[in-house]
Parts: C-alpha cells; structure tokens; sequence
C-alpha cells in the first residue's frame, strides 16, 4: 500500500502572521474567529468590560475544584484569543481600539447593521483610517434589505430560512436542526469570506467589507430543497431520515435499533439486496430504476427492513462493509467521541484551564499538509487577561513610531 509523502510540519498554521480583532459575541462570530485561530491567526477578542461574552453565562458549567464555575460553551468556541475589555462608548478605549486595528489585517463584528456606525466604527469610516483592513460583519439578516434592523437569533433564521420546514416527519411539529446551523453557517461562510478577501489584498492591496447574513446562509444550505422546487414547482416538506431524490437512502430499522444505509446508484442497490437476502428486490419493475425506488420509497423500505429485522445492527454493518456498500451506525454524542476513526483524526482536543483543568472539545476538520494539528490546544482567555501585554505591545509601538 502506497502512504502519502510525509513533509515537515511546522506547528504554526497557513494564517500565522494575520491578526484579528474579534468584537463578536455568542456563537456566529466566536465560531468564525476560532475557526481562523485554529489556522493560525492571532485572534484579539475585544468583550464588554467586567461583562464579558454573554456566551460566558451561558452553560453547560463546569465547576473547578476550588474555584470559579465557568461555561464549557464559552471555552470550546474561544479556544486559543487573547481577551482585552473594552468600552467603546469611552474615548479613552475607543482610541485604544483604533490602535488596536492600526495593527490588524481583519476586524469580524456581529452587531445589528447601524451600531457600528453609531459608534463611529462603520465601514466607511474605517476603511479610510485603515485602507487594508478587512472588515467582517456577521448579522442575522445582513447590511441591506428591509430586515436589516431586526434581531436574529439560530432559532429565527431557521424558522425563516426552511430549514426547519425540511426538518422532522411528515404530520410532525416544527422541528429544529440539533445543533446551531443558523450560526455555524454564519460563522463558517464568514470565514469563508474573510479568507477570501485576505487572497484579494495580496493583489489589490486594498481591504473590503464582508457582509454575511445569517438567513442568506440559510437559504445557501437548503441546496436539493430549491432545486426541487424550481425544477417541479412543489414545496418540499419533512422526510424524517430520507434523501428526497435518492433511494435507498435513509434510516432503516434492523433487529435492534437503527443504521444508515446509502445505495446511491443501480450497481450498489443491487448488491445490496443480495447481502439482504433478497435478490428479487433488484428485478421488481417497482424498483428497477431510482426513478421508480423513489415513487416506491414505502413499498421498498417495507420491504427491506423485513429484511434487516433479523440480524442486529453490527452483524448487518459487517456484511454491508465487506459488501463496499455506504452504511453506518446512528451514533449518540458519547458514542461520536470514542469512536476510533474520530480519533484518529485528532477530531477530540483538549486545552488546559488555568482553573477547570483539562477540557476536552472539538478538533479543527481541515488537515493542510506542511501544518501541525495539535491534540492540544491553548485554553479560551478570562476576561480581559491579556490587557498588560496588548498594553504593553502597544507602547512600543507607540514609541517605534516616535
């Protein structure tokens, strides 16, 4: 078996070098910014004074042995930033904020479109202080449009966005998406586009305003929703756990819980009902075509899971696997992080807590040859800890510029 080439890693990341000021709270900004620091970048993370990050009050907790309880979704989104309280109503702060982006190649924001501008922040005035910063913002609804006022919380923008009408069973409630995708997607296509305009002032020189709105990124996301919409000009809805176009293509139940199992095309549906024992399946005119599976997803999933009630799950995983055809355990949350091949992709870091200790979160997903993925990494700041040292920093600074 060939192995890739091994090349000499450096644990500094592709973004080493850029600096960014992080004046975001609560997730789709966080969530942006850790995503650049865990690439390298050096994240300055401006918070209220004494305050903080709301996200700081928001639990799970974790409780040191002897000491403060602190928020465990606080500290697995600000892994790895330096924190410095500032008021920006002050004069005082804002003109150490201003020195703060003289020094910057990005600024990610997540306010509501005007406060910025209320406190002398905007885009406009800001790029003609600094012509190369980039100048992220984050909002639930983006800089234009008549929403672009209206707050927005992960629940709303997957209300509004149809997320949550492809979500669930058909006849069931509104069902939300498990996890916060209204604001990962914000944070991960702000990243996106940070990066992006990062690669534009290489050439141009120049930096540019990055305006991600939350429901855009909703609407980007419902991908197979939209086209069968235009294509037929029928409203999708809820399919439980069912690929609208695709099948077999979903959840099924076998002797003892459930498994996936994805036959995505004639070869693969057709090695499957031999490993199920029901090699007739591939010859009923209902299911000859994917066209036809799907018209007779029912019918065809009656007719397998008959099958697959026989045997466990495992044993069933077994047989699929060795068949090469697409399939897995419905895993829980525990069960995600034992799981060797999620281990194996260092998928489960730890940061060491000055007060808690070793806590344990996710990994970062992109592996880039040539760059170190460390199974450790540097624990999220308390309030406003790095202020001596950014001071300081700034001081000389100051002076180099005399």
């Amino acid at each position: 078996m060939s192995q890739e080439p091994q090349t000499p890693k450096t644990e500094k990341g592709p973004l080493s070098g850029v600096t960014v000021i992080d004046l975001t709270r609560v997730l789709a900004g966080p969530y942006c910014t850790m995503v650049l620091a865990d690439l390298g970048a050096r994240v300055i993370k401006v918070e209220i004074p004494e305050k903080g990050d709301d996200a700081r009050h928001i639990g799970p907790f974790m409780k040191a042995a002897a000491g403060p309880t602190k928020s465990a979704y606080f500290m697995s989104i600000n892994r790895g930033k330096e924190s410095l309280a500032l008021d920006l109503k002050k004069e005082e702060d804002c003109a150490l904020f201003g020195e703060l982006l003289a020094m910057a190649d990005v600024l990610v924001e997540n306010y509501r479109p005007g406060t910025m501008e209320k406190l002398g922040l905007g885009w406009e005035s800001l790029h003609e202080r600094f012509p190369r910063l980039i100048y992220a913002s984050a909002s639930g609804f983006g800089q234009t449009g008549p929403y672009r006022e209206k707050p927005a919380y992960d629940m709303v923008v997957q209300g509004m966005g149809g997320i949550m009408s492809l979500t669930g069973h058909p006849g069931g409630p509104p069902t939300r998406v498990g996890t916060s995708i209204g604001d990962i997607g914000a944070g991960l296509f702000t990243a996106v586009g940070i990066v992006s305009a990062l690669y534009d002032r290489a050439s141009s020189g120049e930096g540019r305003r990055v305006d991600v709105s939350m429901l855009d990124c909703q609407v980007a996301m419902l991908e197979n929703g939209i086209a069968r919409y235009f294509a037929t000009g029928d409203v999708p809805g809820p399919l439980g756990a069912r690929h609208p176009s695709i099948t077999p293509f979903q959840a099924f139940k076998a002797k003892d819980g459930h498994l996936t199992i994805a036959a995505g095309n004639d070869t693969l549906f057709a090695r499957l009902t031999k490993v199920i024992g029901a090699p007739h399946l591939a010859d009923d005119e209902r299911f000859t075509s994917n066209q036809d599976r799907c018209e007779h997803v029912e019918d065809l999933a009656a007719a397998i899971e008959t099958c697959l009630e026989k045997k466990p799950v495992e044993e069933w995983l077994g047989l699929l696997g060795e068949a090469g055809i697409p399939s897995g355990p419905i895993n829980n949350v525990e069960q995600v992080l034992h799981d060797p091949q999620v281990l194996s992709r260092n998928m489960v870091i730890e940061t060491e807590d000055p007060d808690i200790g070793t806590v344990r979160m996710a990994g970062n997903p992109v592996k880039l040859s040539g760059f170190g993925d460390p199974a450790s990494r540097k624990a999220a700041p308390e309030l406003d800890s790095g202020r001596d040292a950014l001071l300081a920093e700034l001081d000389r600074r100051r002076k180099a510029a005399e």
